[in-house]
């Protein structure tokens, strides 16, 4: 299992996250809403508003399963926010940085996973919304670009957090 590394621009990427005061929050029906209408649109079992902590990957809204936060060490999540498209892992157990991961070979056994970073105004990737399936798949050049345009709609909805707004 391969960790992920920390973007260059770490230090600004914690302090935009901690600036919205939106982690441990309660959910919210307005994230919520993106994360159902992504995992049924892309016919996943699961869908995530993913944020990238220092140490923990926490989730803002969470379609198909229970958990609220995995580590960061063993976060798809973390690897995404080092770029900054749409990253696609088709298939866990043929990837060398994820093939003994936890969440690969232990619940929720990911097969599929693809992320797409929640890139904010100031270019910092804070998380992402991504999709994860315990069956290998691929996506269209569509999906992808669909998947892109999703993530823009929970940057908007994070843009319109009070706490952010009066920042």
């Amino acid at each position: 299992m391969q960790a992920p590394a920390q973007p260059s621009n770490e230090a600004l990427r914690i302090e935009t996250l901690r600036e919205f005061l939106i982690l441990d929050t309660p959910p919210e029906e307005r994230f919520d809403n993106l994360t159902r209408a992504a995992a049924s649109f892309f016919r996943v079992q699961i869908a995530v508003v993913s944020l990238v902590d220092v140490n923990r990957q926490w989730f803002k809204s969470i379609c198909g399963l229970d958990a609220r936060e995995t580590p960061r060490d063993v976060s798809f999540c973390g690897h995404t926010i080092l770029q900054n498209e749409v990253m696609v892992i088709e298939d866990a157990l043929l990837d060398a940085r994820f093939a003994d991961n936890p969440l690969v070979i232990d619940g929720p056994k990911i097969r599929f996973y693809a992320g797409a970073p929640l890139t904010m105004s100031n270019g910092c990737n804070l998380g992402t919304l991504c999709l994860i399936d315990p069956k290998p798949r691929t996506m269209s050049a569509i999906e992808l670009e669909m998947l892109a345009d999703m993530a823009k709609v929970v940057v908007g909805e994070l843009e319109k957090t009070p706490s952010f707004l009066s920042a």
